[in-house]
């Protein structure tokens, strides 16, 4: 039996060794030991600051609850693409 899979990518939260601009928001500055966002990005790694982190975390949940209640109710919610077929 095939293992299941998640939808949520690889994520940590580290310290920036060096000082750069947060990849949400380029007015956000993480400087070096700043705890910060690490998210896998296919082989690289995106990098956000603990604010943009935050929103980004409570955006996605929100979604994943959304989408688990769909699933309870056994609704289905046809998108654009779903129609064109």
């Amino acid at each position: 039996m095939p293992r299941i899979r998640s939808l949520v990518t690889h994520i940590e939260i580290d310290v920036a060794l060096k000082a750069h601009d947060c990849q949400g928001n380029a007015n956000h500055r993480i400087l070096r030991g700043n705890a910060r966002l690490k998210v896998r990005n296919e082989r690289g790694w995106d990098h956000y600051c603990l604010a943009c982190a935050k929103v980004i975390i409570q955006r996605d949940i929100a979604s994943l609850q959304g989408v688990a209640a769909q699933l309870d109710t056994g609704a289905v919610v046809q998108t654009e693409t779903q129609l064109e077929v």
